[in-house]
């Protein structure tokens, strides 16, 4: 379910930086493993429905989504605290 003209930087949840896998630090009630099954759960054909394509690779939509919903629950709404 990919959109032809959509370009994005690779995004992939299962790579490893380190030797360790860090969603191991991660408690499974952790409100990050909720949005995270929330936003996999939709449909990519809902965001590419809205992307125009073309341009330099972007960040793929639903990792962007996660880190908004994530700041939210956080009580971060400023795009510059956010970035931080």
């Amino acid at each position: 379910m990919s959109n032809s003209s959509a370009t994005f930087i690779d995004y992939n949840m299962g790579q490893l930086v380190l030797p360790m896998d860090f969603s191991d630090l991660i408690p499974e009630d952790h409100v990050v493993r909720v949005i995270h099954a929330m936003v996999e759960q939709v449909n990519d054909d809902l965001f590419f429905s809205q992307y125009q394509g073309g341009g330099r690779s972007s960040y793929h939509p639903k990792m962007m989504t996660k880190v908004i919903l994530y700041a939210y629950t956080q009580k971060i709404y400023s795009c510059r605290e956010i970035a931080k």
